[in-house]
């Protein structure tokens, strides 16, 4: 009888070792993996994006908690504190503790002339600023959506007209027409000499960023279902008999979700920095409403006197600006490694 070969006898040996079982290769590397899982894993190694996510989610918590926050601390956006204790002010009615008054009373001093509390203040502005700005960002992404995904699939006399017009939204100088325009939108519904309510304001600020933001996310995404509705699963669909809102859902939609989340991440800090110059330019909300364009705007005339003032709504935008911009350089470079920086 004949030994058996070496290929046969390590069989064998796995045989055994298996007890019958057929053994399966293990899965290696990214293989058998979600591109969601996928592009989780490459964002948690993106050391500049975690931490980026930590502040942006650090700010929306104490936006958020404001209310609670001001509960615990004792104190509120609009009580006048130097007004009703004058022994916080000097003979020019300015803080007469260093740095803008900071002590144990008031961790970030008081506002000049005024004397309100720049914490609660600065929390409330924050949380309207990026409230204003959350709102607008998901109109924005959902008109983009529609029309977007409407212009390129439909094409002809449709993607025209909508190009046009999305052309002329481009071209437009958004911030001036707001300026000229809301003015005159206001007078028409609230009286010269009655004030104009926070509501309305809010209402009109989230729609006119919406009319003038939705622009750019519908042409990129037309673009892409331009490209997409070419592809042999869309034609496959169209053979099978499917519906255009069975392929829009099924076939376009799943695959137009990175450019939606990067566009989305990247818009929302634009936003903010808007609606703030709208504020400082007099135009969105006006005191005693907090605000982070209403601080700057404020602090732009106590600045020479007292920097401290314009120093923490300054820094906060500042940091909320380029730690959401990371985030989206990080969205994107995890969703599209193609990109990667």
């Amino acid at each position: 009888m004949t030994s058996p070969t070496p290929a046969a006898a390590a069989t064998l040996e796995v045989t055994e070792k298996t007890d019958g079982i057929p053994s399966t290769p293990k899965k290696q590397g990214g293989e058998g993996r979600s591109p969601g899982r996928l592009a989780w894993s490459r964002f948690k190694r993106d050391k500049s994006g975690v931490i980026a996510a930590c502040v942006v989610i650090f700010f929306f918590a104490i936006s958020l908690g404001a209310p609670l926050i001001s509960k615990l601390y004792g104190k509120d956006p609009y009580t006048t504190y130097g007004v009703n204790d004058p022994s916080l002010f000097n003979e020019f009615s300015y803080p007469i503790k260093p740095n803008g008054g900071m002590d144990g009373e008031f961790w970030f001093g008081i506002e000049p002339q005024l004397g309100r509390d720049v914490l609660t203040f600065l929390l409330y502005g924050m949380r309207n600023s990026l409230l204003i700005a959350a709102a607008t960002t998901i109109l924005v992404t959902l008109i983009g959506i529609a029309v977007g995904i409407t212009a390129g699939y439909l094409g002809g006399k449709t993607d025209y007209f909508i190009g046009r017009v999305i052309d002329i939204l481009l071209a437009f100088p958004s911030t001036l027409f707001f300026i000229a325009f809301w003015p005159v939108m206001i007078s028409v519904v609230v009286a010269p000499e009655d004030k104009t309510p926070t509501w309305l304001t809010v209402t009109s600020l989230i729609a006119v960023m919406t009319a003038f933001g939705w622009a750019s996310i519908a042409r990129l995404l037309r673009g892409e279902v331009l490209a997409l509705r070419e592809r042999e699963f869309v034609e496959a669909a169209k053979v099978t008999g499917a519906s255009p809102a069975r392929i829009i859902f099924k076939e376009l939609l799943p695959n137009l979700w990175t450019p939606i989340l990067i566009q989305a991440t990247l818009a929302l800090p634009m936003f903010v920095t808007a609606e703030a110059g709208l504020a400082f330019l007099g135009v969105g909300l006006q005191e005693p409403t907090p605000d982070w364009g209403v601080m700057i705007q404020r602090a732009s005339e106590v600045y020479e006197q007292d920097i401290t003032y314009m120093a923490f709504p300054g820094i906060a935008m500042v940091i909320f600006v380029v730690a959401f911009n990371l985030l989206g350089d990080s969205v994107r470079d995890a969703l599209d490694p193609k990109t990667k920086r």
